[in-house]
């Protein structure tokens, strides 16, 4: 197959790139950075600006899949200027790869567009799935930085369906945190963490933690591009989210430390404030499962929040 994949030179994208070319399958990864020798992939890395048409275009003829993860990090202080950028990076390479598709002579069979689960609403009284889950923003006093983030999401999704492409199976990908052993990401974060003793829970500790395993993450994709009936929404998230404390504790097992420090909201506050991001991503109960793939059959290698943590600390 050949994958075209925007955006990918960032942690998502190489895990996708990384098992797809082991696989023996052409990636082609579409990237603003520019790349020096010493850094090369071993998968092509073509340079765009994500907002404008260019050469690169004519990788999507005859592709076999698209997968978008073009937007800048939120994993930063939501000040104006960081704001601007985060929805603009998401809106504009989207729109720009809907049109590269819709005039490709032979475009790509399918584009799986990233989105998040951060779209649904913080609750802790029952999960969301793509059936009956309630999307977010409403919620009462809810913070503007969870606020952002959703209408952030809500924009994206909008920008996504206005493209008809009737060559094209659409597929649209509400993530939750990848984890995988790859050094920088959120779990290899989080374990060192735990090994400072630092690895308590995170405010009350009520709140859900949805994550999805990199391997499950990875077969998922793979599922989706081969299952021709298969489009629109999908929760790619493991079915067994937990409340952070037992999230925490599962992974301080794991990491055989006995002992971890909480920390309340208001230190997190201040953590984050020197950290340049947003607590945000620690503290909104995210309660998500993948109901659109487990009604399909889709099995997961790592269901449980304790297989997975075994597995990713041992590798």
């Amino acid at each position: 197959m050949k994958i075209i994949i925007p955006g990918g030179s960032g942690q998502v994208g190489t895990i996708l790139a990384r098992a797809f070319r082991k696989e023996e399958n052409e990636v082609v990864v579409l990237s603003r950075k520019s790349f020096r020798e010493k850094d090369e992939k071993p998968w092509r890395v073509v340079h765009w600006d994500g907002s404008s048409l260019g050469d690169w275009i004519e990788e999507l003829e005859n592709a076999d899949a698209v997968i978008n993860l073009a937007g800048r990090s939120v994993n930063c202080r939501y000040h104006a200027q960081n704001r601007e950028a985060i929805l603009k990076s998401r809106i504009e390479s989207t729109q720009i790869i809907g049109q590269a598709i819709a005039q490709a002579k032979n475009p790509p069979r399918i584009w799986l567009q990233a989105s998040t689960a951060t779209i649904y609403a913080h609750r802790y009284d029952a999960s969301n799935d793509e059936f009956t889950g309630f999307l977010g923003g409403g919620e009462p006093n809810v913070p503007d930085t969870w606020r952002f983030s959703i209408e952030v999401a809500k924009a994206w999704e909008q920008t996504y369906e206005t493209f008809f492409l009737p060559k094209t199976r659409k597929v649209l990908l509400r993530s939750a945190i990848i984890m995988s052993p790859d050094r920088g990401g959120p779990f290899d974060i989080l374990l060192r963490l735990v090994k400072l003793g630092l690895g308590g829970k995170s405010g009350n500790g009520r709140q859900y933690v949805s994550w999805i395993h990199e391997q499950d993450f990875v077969r998922a994709i793979r599922w989706l591009i081969d299952n021709k009936n298969f489009s629109g929404v999908v929760n790619l998230a493991a079915p067994t989210p937990l409340p952070n404390a037992e999230f925490m504790r599962d992974l301080r097992k794991a990491a055989n430390m006995p002992f971890g420090l909480p920390a309340t909201a208001w230190m997190l506050e201040i953590g984050a404030f020197f950290l340049r991001t947003e607590t945000e991503l620690i503290l909104k109960s995210r309660r998500v499962i993948p109901g659109r793939l487990l009604k399909e059959g889709f099995i997961f290698q790592f269901p449980t929040w304790a297989e997975a943590v075994k597995n990713l600390v041992n590798n």
